[in-house]
């Protein structure tokens, strides 16, 4: 029973858990726009979506017992900690320190991600009150 209703949350959960992990990325990106060589960071929300969604439908995963075991996904700041690529964003207008942060995408690509994460509780707020409405058939 627990494991339909998680398998029937799941989709939303992963977008709300993809949606922080940008927020992070694009809220880093801002924090560093006076930071010298910093190269503007982002991902791929369709493709991370994608590879989170085979991953949780896949059952096993590795357990890393010893601190001699590497770590699955390397963390070597080219990925998230779940795996996600980091990717760098295409230069929109160059500054002669090198920082690639331009601020006017980094913020509308930070209020609209912080939209479709409001959008997405929403979403999964009605999916649970549909739920409570079955589960208590009024």
């Amino acid at each position: 029973m627990l494991g339909k209703l998680d398998n029937h949350l799941r989709f939303n959960e992963t977008v709300l858990s993809l949606r922080s992990e940008r927020q992070s990325v694009l809220a880093s990106n801002i924090a560093n726009a006076d930071t010298p060589n910093y190269k503007a960071r982002d991902i791929d929300f369709t493709t991370a979506l994608k590879s989170a969604m085979n991953t949780t439908a896949q059952t096993g995963t590795l357990a890393t017992t010893k601190s001699t075991h590497f770590p699955s996904p390397p963390q070597d700041g080219s990925t998230l900690a779940d795996g996600t690529p980091l990717l760098y964003r295409g230069i929109v207008q160059g500054a002669v320190d090198g920082n690639t942060v331009d601020m006017d995408v980094e913020r509308n690509q930070f209020a609209d991600n912080a939209l479709r994460y409001e959008a997405g509780v929403t979403f999964i707020n009605s999916q649970i009150k549909g739920l409570m409405t079955a589960i208590q058939g009024q």
